[in-house]
């Protein structure tokens, strides 16, 4: 590459740099909830494993046991699934899947990014508009951009505001399409899932898309969500989730009606084009999926430690919107929010500042990500040093 190309890379980093914005890959080592970093050992409070399962040594010798005497699915398709990566996991998965969400079918992904970029863009047109949360997931944003379609923003979890919108641009489009997180991962707090059934079914042509990231296996009586938790699974058109986070596998998945499904499989490019889940993976995801119901006591450790958080931050003055174990410390300033992270890390808390562009200007943050395998007495000294920052010492 050429110095001039070189030098306008660089030129662009110290941009981001000047501005608290410069990102750089950590190199971590992982020993269950906690992490050693450049010799120092800290309390993960970054990560996405909510039900506490991904370092289970219990759930992984029991996985192997159960192909104990026969060979374990293959460590890779080496194709898409529509040349010769067809596996009988992946079809177990979407069956089950579909069973206990109680839905027609189910269709597996890459990721929640292949997911979300890959089916709306394949069924949004110029002829739809679709209507997001003005705080939906990059994803998201991406795919609706890929789709060509026109694109609005309502004001987050603001259904007056979207109901204006739709009565005022429904007429004018073939199909709408409402997209939103059911937790939002910033924030924290959650969408009225009953309350957009309620819009969608006042207008035909409306299409509801939920992403339920981060709330599969944390929320719901049976682990399924957000939308088990409010009684709405049957009225969502697109219910996407993750497998990444309480579920300690990989991959995404949409649970929908069988002919979505078909069109989806004949339309999605990150579908077609990718390279299938590993069928050991996948199978991994079914193993811990057939338990999801029993998960329960996670369920409710994880409550309690986020009620906690969210009185302890709320006694700091703060304005605590969250009602789920993403409990957010806002700081506001770019700067000020790095050092203080890096403050918590030296007390032993592995937490990052989350900065523009991931949140809003001037609302960045600290991203406490709770999970169930921690303890009360872990959190109460989180909390402690949270209230010696708050006054200076």
């Amino acid at each position: 590459m050429s110095k001039l190309h070189l030098q306008s890379f660089e030129k662009a980093l110290h941009t981001l740099t000047d501005m608290g914005q410069y990102r750089s890959i950590p190199v971590i080592q992982h020993q269950g909830k906690w992490i050693e970093k450049e010799g120092k050992r800290m309390l993960n409070l970054s990560s996405n494993d909510y039900l506490g399962l991904a370092s289970n040594q219990a759930l992984r010798e029991a996985f192997g046991e159960q192909y104990k005497g026969r060979s374990f699915p293959a460590f890779s398709t080496s194709s898409s699934r529509l040349l010769t990566g067809a596996f009988t996991e992946h079809k177990q998965l979407e069956t089950v899947m579909a069973t206990i969400f109680q839905r027609e079918a189910c269709l597996l992904f890459n990721s929640g990014y292949h997911a979300n970029i890959g089916i709306l863009s394949a069924i949004a047109d110029r002829q739809t508009l679709i209507i997001a949360d003005k705080l939906v997931h990059a994803s998201l944003i991406d795919g609706i951009r890929l789709s060509g379609a026109k694109f609005l923003r309502y004001r987050h979890n603001d259904y007056t505001h979207l109901m204006q919108l739709l009565t005022t641009y429904y007429a004018q489009y073939e199909r709408i399409i409402i997209v939103t997180e059911s937790v939002f991962s910033m924030d924290g707090d959650i969408a009225d899932l009953p309350q957009l059934v309620a819009l969608k079914r006042e207008f035909p042509t409306i299409l509801l898309y939920v992403d339920e990231a981060h709330a599969i296996g944390v929320y719901g009586e049976n682990g399924l969500g957000m939308a088990d938790q409010q009684a709405c699974i049957a009225d969502i058109d697109f219910l996407v989730g993750t497998f990444g986070k309480a579920l300690a596998s990989m991959g995404a998945y949409v649970i929908c009606d069988e002919v979505v499904k078909q069109y989806l499989i004949n339309t999605v490019r990150s579908f077609i084009f990718s390279t299938a889940l590993p069928p050991i993976c996948v199978a991994w995801t079914l193993f811990l999926i057939e338990q999801l119901s029993s998960f329960t006591q996670q369920r409710q450790h994880l409550y309690q430690l986020s009620k906690q958080l969210q009185s302890a931050i709320r006694l700091l003055g703060q304005d605590v919107l969250s009602q789920t174990c993403i409990v957010p410390y806002m700081i506001g300033d770019n700067l000020t929010t790095v050092k203080r992270a890096e403050r918590l890390q030296q007390q032993g808390f592995y937490c990052l500042p989350i900065r523009p562009p991931t949140v809003p200007k001037e609302t960045a943050r600290i991203r406490f990500s709770l999970t169930a395998d921690m303890t009360e007495q872990e959190l109460n000294t989180l909390i402690s040093c949270l209230n010696h920052q708050e006054v200076g010492i």
